[in-house]
């Protein structure tokens, strides 16, 4: 008997993945567990399993192909089993040619007639400062929108849906368009925005239009962490890690955001609740060939600085190779990009939504310093803090990056909180 597979919710918050390649075609006999299909989700690339033993009957989703969790992409049968295929509808003949019959109207019982509701519009709408300043950016009268919150609430998706239906046009008429590979000034090419990169553009764009972006900058005197570092580096080297100046960074942001808690939040816009978390799990923005990744160490309070090196460098290569687990992927309370990795120095780092806050680190350079009158050369590094305004102000942002620069400029107080 034929069996549909739908496709699988295979991580939290799940709604759609690309099919990458199909590891089976049609007529193949899989057994259950076996590889079946390719997926490209959320940042991850994740191989399914066949959900049972039997036969490809019919592959209905091709690769390159976005298909929604629930949606049929592939149907296994038995051995020698076919495909059933629908009966044709009756047609009836006529002078002109056939015709297809009407279906047999069937008579419904009787119901008791409702009676029509009325439509009804609050003068006053129910909803949240954030959500009436929203719908005024989109020019939206938000008495006219209907809430689907608690006592009719207007949240912020019913505004963005009365937006959206508002402005979208009548479909047109499906025709064939040529695509130009050429514009006035010579050839271009056309890369579909998929994968990684679409997951990138749809979360820069949530962040950049929910949270409003402030960011603060400093700069860190790291000459005696450096000299630490390149005392034990070959120490590290001999157990197998990659010491860089990053697992130290991690550990003065835990020090700053157990200190100042409300940049290890997130913000419940629904039920106007700033949500404290009381787990530290920070994540490290990534280079990768197919895009920006973000893995996630969890629990840095436990994990030493060797620990966290080991970790660090683990995580990143599987990004990289596109082995790394969703779960990796998620439950960030705060996020640190590295760009001085690259040599850069300055950035305004955008917020990886719903955390509150993102640190930027620069490339650590020898500056001239003022020190007792004296010109002396440092290593420096800056630093870039882009905060939720909603949620953390100028101050607060401030007294947790002192705490930070603190860390950084005397090692021993990390030392003696690890």
């Amino acid at each position: 008997m034929a069996f549909e597979f739908k496709f699988p919710d295979i991580g939290e918050g799940l709604t759609e993945g690309e099919i990458v390649r199909w590891l089976v075609k049609e007529g193949d006999e899989v057994k259950e567990g076996q590889p079946l299909v390719e997926v490209e989700t959320d940042k991850a690339l994740a191989e399914i399993p066949s959900p049972k033993t039997g036969v490809i009957l019919k592959i209905l989703a091709k690769e390159k192909e976005i298909v929604k969790v629930g949606q049929v992409i592939v149907v296994f049968g038995e051995k020698g089993e076919a495909l059933a295929v629908p009966p044709p509808k009756p047609k009836s003949v006529g002078v002109v040619g056939e015709l297809e019959e009407a279906p047999a109207e069937t008579p419904e019982a009787p119901s008791a007639i409702e009676p029509a509701k009325p439509i009804f519009v609050s003068e006053h709408a129910l909803a949240t400062p954030t959500v009436r300043a929203l719908g005024k950016e989109l020019g939206i009268d938000i008495n006219k929108v209907k809430g689907t919150g608690p006592e009719g609430r207007v949240l912020e998706k019913d505004v963005r849906g009365f937006a959206e239906s508002k402005e979208k046009p009548p479909e047109p008429e499906k025709k064939i368009t040529k695509v130009k590979k050429y514009d006035l000034y010579g050839y271009v090419d056309r890369i579909p925005l998929r994968g990684v990169r679409r997951s990138i553009a749809r979360a820069m764009v949530k962040s950049k239009f929910t949270a409003p972006h402030v960011t603060t900058m400093d700069e860190a005197d790291v000459t005696e962490l450096w000299k630490i570092r390149e005392k034990e580096k070959k120490v590290a080297e001999a157990k197998g890690v990659k010491l860089t100046i990053l697992p130290f960074i991690m550990k003065a942001v835990l020090a700053g955001l157990m200190e100042h808690p409300y940049l290890n939040a997130t913000l419940d816009d629904e039920n106007e609740e700033i949500i404290l978390k009381k787990y530290y799990n920070i994540g490290f923005a990534t280079d990768t060939p197919e895009g920006l990744m973000v893995p996630v160490v969890k629990n840095p309070k436990d994990k030493s600085i060797l620990q966290l090196g080991q970790e660090l460098t683990r995580l990143a290569e599987k990004a990289r190779n596109r082995t790394i687990d969703l779960a990796d992927l998620k439950g960030g309370t705060f996020t640190i990009t590295n760009y001085g990795a690259l040599g850069g120095i300055y950035g305004t780092p955008i917020i990886n939504h719903p955390e509150v806050a993102i640190l930027g680190i620069g490339k650590i350079r020898d500056m001239p310093v003022v020190r007792e009158g004296k010109i002396e050369i440092r290593k420096i590094l800056n630093l870039a803090l882009s905060f939720d305004h909603r949620v953390v102000d100028g101050g607060e942002a401030a007294r947790f990056l002192n705490t930070v620069i603190a860390r950084l400029e005397d090692p021993d107080l990390i030392l003696l909180e690890t």
